[in-house]
């Protein structure tokens, strides 16, 4: 879909880029010609993946750490930087979530979302600050649809989430000033990820593809296309903007009747309305 040296001298720094989403958006950046640095909280999955990645011809480093902490985001900036020369885009995937009802949600867990998901963002995207002005850069939020309307169980990813989309808006007003654009991406469920293995399994995903219009759940690929188009040309005059990429979900309602049933009052009004005119 893109050209393969579309981010050639380009460097990335993807937080939750050992597995899943991040890990995509991590390769995909990198067959596309970017060194590629992965943030994550457990150093043998990191590994791994560098590994997975070097084996496919991609730059690749990684460092340990938390997003929650502020040292660790600017270690993990610095790294980079030393690494590589620069930073260029920053990608903030790291996240955390379960599912729980509002009145069994402890604060302290309710709160560890908000730290990863929020907090976690926001240091980021501030350590990488003068490395992204220096270049133009771009920081790419990986978001939700969780906010959209509401989502049971899952209160305290949906307000993190929320907060996120926030982020996004005031970064971009902020910062464009200097050259940095901030965008999001808002997937809905997404095949063979953490989060959908932790929150439904292969036992729900015929019925969460029942609740989407498409009819089915997205690929990482996907999301990974959409965070390349952002950081290519075609992506250089948007910012504030968060893209929502859910196959409908988000917008789903149950009909008020079934189908055949309003088929089926639609041929009668159309039958009547001919005899009418006989």
């Amino acid at each position: 879909m893109f050209a393969a040296d579309i981010c050639a001298d380009r460097v990335a720094l993807v937080t939750g880029g050992g597995s899943g989403i991040g890990l995509e958006i991590a390769r995909q950046l990198g067959l596309h010609g970017a060194k590629v640095v992965i943030m994550g909280r457990r150093p043998a999955v990191l590994e791994a993946a560098v590994a997975g990645l070097a084996a496919e011809g991609i730059a690749a480093r990684c460092i340990a750490g938390d997003v929650r902490q502020p040292a660790d985001a600017k270690a993990a900036v610095a790294m980079t930087v030393d690494t590589y020369g620069g930073l260029n885009i920053l990608v903030n995937c790291a996240a955390g979530n379960f599912l729980s009802t509002a009145e069994q949600l402890s604060t302290n867990a309710f709160r560890t979302v908000l730290d990863i998901d929020t907090v976690g963002t926001f240091n980021m995207s501030r350590a990488a600050f003068t490395a992204l002005s220096s270049h133009g850069g771009s920081i790419i939020n990986i978001s939700a649809t969780l906010h959209k309307y509401a989502t049971w169980y899952q209160v305290h990813a949906s307000a993190a989430k929320a907060a996120v989309d926030s982020i996004t808006r005031s970064l971009a007003l902020e910062w464009g000033r200097v050259g940095i654009r901030v965008v999001g991406i808002a997937p809905g469920p997404i095949a063979d990820t953490p989060g959908l293995n932790k929150l439904a399994g292969d036992a729900v995903e015929d019925m969460i593809k029942e609740v989407i219009p498409l009819r089915r759940v997205g690929t990482k690929t996907e999301i990974a296309q959409i965070a390349l188009f952002l950081v290519s040309p075609g992506g250089a005059n948007i910012t504030g903007h968060t893209i929502v990429a859910d196959g409908g979900h988000h917008i789903y309602r149950d009909p008020p009747m079934p189908h055949e049933m309003v088929t089926e009052w639609s041929r009668d009004r159309e039958t009547n309305a001919r005899k009418s005119k006989l």
